[in-house]
This record gives structure tokens, sequence and C-alpha cells, in this order.
């Protein structure tokens, strides 16, 4: 009975292994989410320590690479030193992701101040051309977003551009994709997105924050299984030296 579990924990943490490698690439895909996004809207949120999480993540991912190759080989050649190394480094980087869900939810909830903070400033800046980041970066929100202006399109008319052009216009971005021939005129507003960009953006920006929040605690209780799976095997290995080894089927004297 206890040569079936010790093998069953044998087996299953090869195969959390296994997991920990794909884990590795989505952490890791995750974190580079984050960083492109934040590329996207890093004129909407001026905090870079928001990019905190993201950076412990690619980093857990990178060390998970190397986890599963140290808990492979320690779980097949049932050594006890690689195995309580691997226990150690998987509580370590447990406690990481612990971290990284408390920095994601304080920085989450700091999301929607950050942008009530800088969003006005970005459409004044706006002076229509593509060689202008905020212009840019604006044109590229309400497109991706379907929204125009703060609270709505009505918003522009507070900003230098709408002054300057004086032609009652908003611009293009803020057009529907279906209508044809549109001007982003005021007299017109059927054409444009009724929508403001303000929560818009703070919605997309908490998305983000909650992936690598998910990503972390659902990898976190692997990584906890990983233990004690770990656990079981050190604890069989010190008190009977003479059970089934994983691959050879034999005898460990």
């Amino acid at each position: 009975m206890g040569q079936c579990g010790i093998t069953s924990s044998k087996t299953v943490l090869v195969f959390l292994n296994l997991i920990f490698w794909a884990a590795a690439g989505i952490l890791c895909y995750v974190g580079a989410y984050v960083f492109i996004t934040y590329d996207d809207y890093d004129h909407f949120f001026e905090d870079v320590y928001t990019l905190i999480p993201a950076v412990i993540i690619i980093a857990v991912g990178t060390l998970l690479f190397i986890i599963g190759l140290i808990g492979c080989c320690a779980t097949i050649r049932e050594s006890r030193c690689g195995l309580a190394t691997f226990v150690i480094i998987l509580l370590l980087v447990f406690v990481t992701e612990v971290v990284v869900v408390v920095l994601g939810y304080i920085y989450r909830a700091k999301v929607e101040d950050e942008v009530n903070h800088s969003i006005q400033k970005v459409y004044n800046e706006y002076n229509g051309t593509n060689t202008d980041a905020p212009s840019r970066a604006i044109d590229y929100v309400q497109r991706q977003l379907h929204c125009c202006g703060i609270h709505n399109y009505s918003d522009w008319k507070n900003t230098r551009w709408f002054k300057e052009s004086r032609n009652n216009s908003v611009p293009l971005s803020c057009c529907r994709p279906n209508v044809s021939n549109c001007t982003g005129s005021l007299s017109r507003p059927g054409d444009l997105y009724p929508e403001g960009c303000e929560a818009l953006v703070v919605k997309k920006l908490k998305e983000i924050m909650m992936y690598v929040i998910w990503a972390a605690l659902t990898f976190a209780a692997i990584q906890m299984l990983g233990m004690l799976c770990a656990c079981v095997v050190l604890c069989r290995r010190s008190r009977d030296p003479a059970y089934e080894l994983l691959v050879t089927g034999g005898t460990y004297a």
C-alpha cells in the first residue's frame, strides 16, 4: 500500500514537472502581453511600477523551466539532495507568486486614479499627427476600444486641438467603422462612438492585471501539489531506503 503511494507520488511529480515547463511558457507569455499592452496605454498610466508584477511573472516563468528540469532529474534518480533543492526552490517561487498576487491587487486598485490623473493631459496634447506619440496613443485607443473622448465625444470641444482646428469635428478615430464618408463632424453624432474612453481604458488595464493575478494563483496551486508530492517522496526515502525506482523498477540501496 505504501509502495503504491510512493510510486503514485513520483509519477504525479514527473507529470507536474512537465506542467511546470508548460506553465513557464504561459507565464512568460502573460508577462510579455502585459508589457506589450502597457506600451499601447503607457500615456494613460504614468506609474511604471505597475509593471513590477509582469517582471516578476516573467522571472518566475524562466525559473520554472529550470525547476522542471531539476524536478524531473531528482525524481527519476531519487536524489534526496535534488528533491530537497526542488522543494526549497518551489517554496521560494510560491512565495514570489503570492507577492505577485498582492502587488497585482494593489496596482489594480490604483489603475482608476492613475488614468483619471493623466487622461486629460494626454487629450490636451493631441495634435492629430502620426509623428506625435500622444496623438498616436489616443487614435489607437479610440479605434481599439470603440470610444471617443474622455467621457463622450463632446469632451473634444475642450481640447486645444479642437479649438485650433475650428472645424467642429473630432478625430476620424472616433468614427464608427460601419459608417462611410465619416468626417468626424459633431453635426452628425450618430457617426461617432458614443462611449468615452476613460472607463474603457480603466476596464482594460484592470483586466490585464487580473490575467497576471489568476495566472499566479493557478500556478501557485500547482506548485503546492508539487511540493506535497516531493515531500512524500523525501519522507519515504528517509524512512525506507529500499523501494521501487520509478524508471528501472529495481531497488535503491
